[in-house]
């Protein structure tokens, strides 16, 4: 009996811990996303020091430009494709658009980086991107980051007015 006792209040000490444990395990999906998200804020992050270096206000989250450059991004994934023409030969600008954007501004894309500070250091090597980063008259940023099967991150980072 005693031997019982023991057993069942070593359960009951156990039993909290073991539910704080599994409420702390994420699932692939979500912590992909989390992944995924954690990049997106440290682009914007990065890419604000960039701007204000030279010259230019920070930019301003749209959650509208988000979710066309999140979904230009799982559209790349999914079909292995590396363009700015999207789905049914969309533009950043009909994409933008119909995610409820009035006045986008510029597009740029990446994959295969694994880091968000790999990727800024590309887009500001590249005398394009660099351009679409450092126009000061853009004013907001949406930037979508959306890994594919095999785990390739792909990249999409839409401007708008």
């Amino acid at each position: 009996m005693r031997q019982l006792l023991r057993r069942l209040a070593v359960t009951a000490l156990l039993a909290p811990v073991a539910a704080i444990g599994a409420t702390m395990i994420a699932s692939p999906a979500e912590a992909a996303l989390a992944s995924e998200q954690t990049l997106q804020t440290e682009i914007n992050r990065l890419v604000n020091i960039q701007r204000t270096t030279h010259g230019c206000p920070t930019l301003q989250v749209s959650a509208a430009l988000t979710a066309a450059a999140r979904t230009h991004s799982a559209w790349m994934g999914q079909t292995g494709t590396f363009s700015h023409t999207g789905r049914n030969n969309s533009s950043f600008t009909t994409r933008a658009k119909a995610a409820g954007y009035p006045k986008p501004s510029a597009e740029n894309i990446a994959w295969g980086y694994r880091t968000a500070g790999a990727v800024v250091t590309g887009w500001m090597n590249s005398p394009g991107h660099r351009k679409n980063i450092l126009n000061c008259q853009s004013k907001t940023v949406g930037v979508g980051v959306v890994h594919n099967t095999a785990g390739t991150p792909y990249y999409t980072q839409d401007f708008g007015y």
